[in-house]
């Protein structure tokens, strides 16, 4: 990550970027990579904006995989659209090349950079206003998935190892509750109880798998609303972004993880817990909109697992959030004392309402899916 003002003029004549440059300026919400949008002047007085990203290596560690996944994931998205009679401009991402034909650039500093086309018209919600975004964005990540079913998978790098293997993640947090490195283990028994409690269900869509019940597909692994662009026109969910998660997985873990972010109204890291429930109509948008795109490519292994993903989602994240408390905080960071445990108990309370919903739930994506 730079330390310092980039070099843009001299990064910009990297790219095969049209115009004349004019200016680049922070841009977005992310906290993972430097973002900029980058102005440049067309003939005829029009304005052309590109984002130009550098790339955080500390996380991403191997960058140039990323890439080629993308690269791929991308080039196979754009003939799919084409195909359907859409616009490839706007509805995947655009790598700009650089000059010698890459999809990135490595600069004198060591820090990696690549360009996109900025999609107009428009934009990424943090907070939803209306309802209705749940169901577009669910059928954006539900196209996308679908828009990649005959995309063979075990073609992709995995870039991140294990990161949605449940059983490993539990291991993890046993390890952590036994070794209790940060003397906090006494403090949060009921929370250590309450996961443990639930440790035989940590084995059940990877278990299906090995079982080739459930199909390796592409995945995205980060379905948070604020990874689709809603267009400011219509208010449908048109394009997935932040495509550095995509690797193979299980069509589950992309679910699971919407119902995970989107079901609770409160904030991730909410510590009034009485703020914090499960809402079975943000639920219910987000299977009508993610089946009615990918509900004709699912197993019926899959169907029957739709509203154990979101369960099992939050499951895991509890595990890494309390994990991560009792060693210390060594992960995650943290704005104030006791963070990871407040966002642990927040997964907690979300738990146990899909519990009590559990049977609803399963009622939703039985109608839904039929």
């Amino acid at each position: 990550m730079t330390s310092t003002k980039p070099n843009f003029p001299d990064l910009i004549r990297q790219f095969t970027f049209e115009g004349r440059f004019l200016e680049a300026a922070p841009f977005g919400n992310g906290h993972i990579h430097d973002t900029y949008a980058a102005c440049f002047d067309l003939a005829g007085g029009k304005i052309r904006r590109y984002i130009l990203q550098n790339m955080n290596t500390h996380i991403f560690t191997k960058p140039v995989e990323v890439m080629e996944n993308i690269e791929k994931v991308t080039a196979h998205l754009r003939k799919a659209i084409q195909q359907a009679g859409g616009d490839p401009e706007r509805e995947t991402l655009t790598l700009v090349p650089t000059k010698t034909g890459q999809s990135y650039y490595l600069d004198e500093n060591g820090s990696t950079w690549r360009g996109m086309v900025f999609i107009e018209g428009a934009q990424t919600y943090q907070t939803v206003t209306d309802p209705i975004l749940y169901r577009h964005a669910a059928q954006a990540f539900g196209r996308f998935q679908a828009r990649l079913a005959d995309f063979p998978a075990s073609e992709l790098h995995v870039t991140l190892p294990d990161f949605h293997n449940t059983p490993w993640r539990l291991e993890n947090f046993i390890r952590a509750v036994e070794q209790d490195t940060a003397g906090r283990a006494d403090a949060v028994q009921a929370e250590i109880d309450f996961l443990l409690q639930r440790q035989g269900q940590a084995g059940q869509l990877v278990a299906l798998e090995q079982q080739g019940k459930i199909p390796l597909r592409v995945t995205h692994n980060d379905t948070k609303l604020d990874n689709v662009m809603i267009d400011d026109r219509t208010g449908e969910g048109i394009c997935v972004i932040d495509l550095d998660t995509v690797m193979p997985g299980l069509a589950l873990y992309d679910f699971g993880d919407s119902v995970r972010s989107a079901a609770n109204p409160a904030a991730e890291d909410e510590p009034d817990l009485s703020k914090v429930f499960f809402s079975l109509p943000v639920f219910e948008r987000l299977v009508q909109g993610y089946l009615q795109e990918a509900g004709s490519l699912l197993t019926q292994a899959e169907l029957d697992n739709l509203a154990f993903s979101g369960w099992l989602i939050t499951y895991e994240q509890a595990l890494r959030f309390l994990g991560d408390y009792l060693n210390g905080d060594t992960y995650y960071k943290i704005h104030r004392p006791n963070h990871n445990l407040e966002r642990a108990r927040t997964q907690i309370k979300l738990i146990q309402g899909m519990e009590e919903k559990f049977e609803e739930m399963e009622r939703v994506v039985e109608e839904q899916g039929s």
